[in-house]
C-alpha cells in the first residue's frame, strides 16, 4: 500500500509540474498585420460535370497562411449566403459562413465545396457563381465558384480542330474563349442559341471560317449566359465574335446578336476570293462597344439593323471595302453619353511609334440604308487629309447628318435629316411606324438587284416590289401593322 501510495503522490506531483510548464509556456503569437495575403491553390473553383438528373458535385482547394505566426480569419462566408446552391466544409463544419478560423504558422486547411444543381430548371441561370469571401485582419480576398446550372454544351478555353456543328438541340454556353483552329469551320444550325459568358470571345482564326444558318422562323441567337429577366437588355456581358485576320469565307444569315461588348468584329482579308464577311437578314445591337467593326477588310451586309451601341453602331476602319444595302444603322443609345456617331468611315492609323500609317478605303458603298440617331451628326469621314484613296458613297439614303450632301458622286438622292418615325427608336425597334415617314417609297429598285441576296422582302418578310418603291433601311413600311409612336 505503501508502494501504491508513493507511485500516485508521484504521478500527481509530475502533472503539477506539467501543468506549471504549460501555464508558462509562451503561446504562439498571432500575426495581425493588416497587409497579410492569404494563398490559395488556385483563385477560381470549377465544377465541370454537366448533370443529367439533381445531384452534386464536390471540388477541393488549399488555403495557405505565409505568416511563420498563426493568424486567425475573423470570418469565411458565401457571398450569396443562403440562397447559394453551394456549401463549404472546413475541419468538418459545413456551413454558408464560419468565423474566427485559425491557421498555424506556415500551415494550410482543405476547403471543400459542394454544389447542387437541378440542371432540368430552365429559368435557372446557364452558369451558376458564387464567391467564398475570407476577411483576414479587415483584408478581404475570395475565390470564386462556378458551375453549370443546366444541362447544355459547354465550352472552356477550347481549340476545335475539325469541321464542327452547333446543333439546336441544347445552348451552347462560352466560357472564356473558343478558337476555330486554320483550316476548320464552325457550322451554326438554325434554332441554335449560343451563350456567352463574362468577357468570352468566340474566335474564328486565319483560314478558319464561321457559317450561321439561321431562318426568319429559327434564327440563331448569340446572347449572354445569364437567363434572368434582369439581364434582359444589359449590355456588355460578354466579349465578341472574332474573325481574326485571315479568316476566310465567313457567312452569317437570320442571327440575333446582342447585349455584348463588340457584336463582330473582322480584320482584314484572308486567302479568298470571297468577302471576309457577309452577314444577312439579322440584328446586331444593345452593344456597350460597337455593333460591327470592320478593320480593313471587306464586308457585305443585307437587310440588316445595326443599332443602339454604346459608341459606333458601325464602324468601318482602316480602309477596306464595304457594301451595305438595305441596312438600318441607328443609335439611340441612352445608358450613357454617346460622343460618337452611328456611323465612322476610317482609311489610316497611327502605328506603335506615332507614325500615320494609311489603308486605302477603296469602296464604302450604303445602297437604300437609314443612318439615323438621337445626336445632330451621325456620320464621322475620318480620311487622312494628305494621302490614300476614301471612296465611299450613299445612294438613296436616308442620313442624320450635317455634312454637305452637295456632291452627287458622294451623295446620290439622299434624304436629310427627316424623321424616319421608327415604332420604338431606344429598344432598337427601327420600323417606320407612319405614313409620313421620310423613307416610305424613297428607295431604288437598281440597288435591290445588285445585292448578294434576293432583298425583294425585307427583314421581317413584307414584300419590297408590291408597291411604288422599295422603302431604304431594313423594313418596309405596313401601314395596316402601324402603330402610334411612343418616345
Amino acid at each position: 500500500m505503501n508502494n501504491l501510495f508513493r507511485i500516485l503522490s508521484g504521478i500527481i506531483v509530475l502533472l503539477i509540474v506539467a501543468q506549471m510548464f504549460s501555464s508558462c509556456a509562451k503561446e504562439e503569437p498571432i500575426d495581425r498585420d493588416p497587409g497579410l495575403k492569404l494563398e490559395f491553390s488556385g483563385d477560381t473553383v470549377f465544377f465541370d460535370t454537366v448533370f443529367s438528373t439533381v445531384g452534386t458535385a464536390t471540388q477541393i482547394f488549399k488555403v495557405f497562411n505565409p505568416s511563420k505566426d498563426r493568424i486567425i480569419i475573423s470570418s469565411v462566408e458565401l457571398a450569396r449566403g443562403e440562397a447559394s446552391p453551394f456549401r463549404f466544409n472546413i475541419d468538418g463544419i459545413s456551413s454558408t459562413t464560419i468565423t474566427d478560423l485559425e491557421i498555424a504558422g506556415n500551415d494550410s486547411v482543405f476547403v471543400f465545396v459542394r454544389v447542387t444543381i437541378d440542371p432540368n430548371q430552365a429559368n435557372a441561370p446557364l452558369v451558376q457563381n458564387d464567391s467564398i469571401v475570407f476577411v483576414t485582419n479587415n483584408n478581404r480576398q475570395d475565390i470564386k465558384l462556378i458551375a453549370w446550372g443546366q444541362d447544355a454544351y459547354f465550352y472552356r478555353n477550347g481549340i476545335i480542330r475539325s469541321n464542327y456543328v452547333f446543333t439546336p438541340d441544347k445552348p451552347h454556353v462560352i466560357y472564356g474563349f473558343l478558337a476555330v483552329d486554320s483550316l476548320y469551320s464552325l457550322t451554326i444550325e438554325a434554332g441554335t442559341k449560343v451563350c456567352m459568358h463574362s468577357g468570352s470571345i468566340l474566335l474564328i482564326y486565319r483560314d478558319a471560317t464561321l457559317k450561321v444558318n439561321g431562318t426568319a422562323e429559327n434564327p440563331v441567337i448569340f446572347d449572354g449566359d445569364r437567363l434572368e429577366d434582369y439581364y434582359r437588355d444589359i449590355p456588355g456581358q460578354w466579349g465578341r465574335i472574332w474573325l481574326y485576320a485571315g479568316s476566310i469565307d465567313n457567312e452569317i444569315n437570320h442571327a440575333i446578336i446582342r447585349n455584348g461588348e463588340v457584336g463582330i468584329q473582322a480584320d482584314t482579308t484572308g486567302n479568298s476570293l470571297n468577302p471576309t464577311l457577309r452577314i444577312s437578314n439579322s440584328m446586331i445591337y444593345n452593344m456597350s462597344g460597337t455593333g460591327i467593326l470592320g478593320q480593313g477588310t471587306r464586308i457585305e451586309a443585307a437587310n440588316c439593323v445595326f443599332g443602339n451601341c454604346g459608341s459606333q453602331s458601325v464602324t468601318l476602319s482602316l480602309g477596306g471595302d464595304y457594301d451595305f444595302r438595305h441596312c438600318t444603322i441607328g443609335n439611340f443609345w441612352n445608358r450613357s453619353f454617346r460622343k460618337t456617331p452611328a456611323l465612322l468611315l476610317n482609311n489610316y492609323y497611327f502605328d506603335t511609334a506615332n507614325h500615320v500609317q494609311v489603308r486605302d478605303l477603296t469602296k464604302a458603298y450604303f445602297g437604300n440604308c437609314v443612318i439615323y440617331g438621337e445626336k445632330d451628326e451621325e456620320i464621322s469621314l475620318d480620311k487622312y487629309d494628305s494621302d490614300g484613296i476614301f471612296n465611299f458613297r450613299f445612294d438613296h439614303c436616308l442620313l442624320k447628318t450635317e455634312l454637305n450632301t452637295s456632291s452627287e458622286l458622294n451623295f446620290t438622292n439622299c434624304i436629310k435629316n427627316e424623321d424616319p418615325w421608327f415604332r420604338e427608336p431606344y429598344s432598337s425597334s427601327f420600323q417606320p411606324d407612319s405614313l409620313i415617314s421620310a423613307v416610305v417609297d424613297k428607295g431604288s429598285p437598281e440597288i435591290i438587284s445588285g445585292a448578294f441576296i434576293n432583298l425583294n422582302n425585307d427583314l421581317e418578310g413584307n414584300s419590297r416590289i408590291s408597291d411604288a418603291a422599295p422603302d431604304p433601311g431594313a423594313y418596309e413600311f405596313k401601314e395596316a401593322v402601324a402603330t402610334r409612336r411612343r418616345r
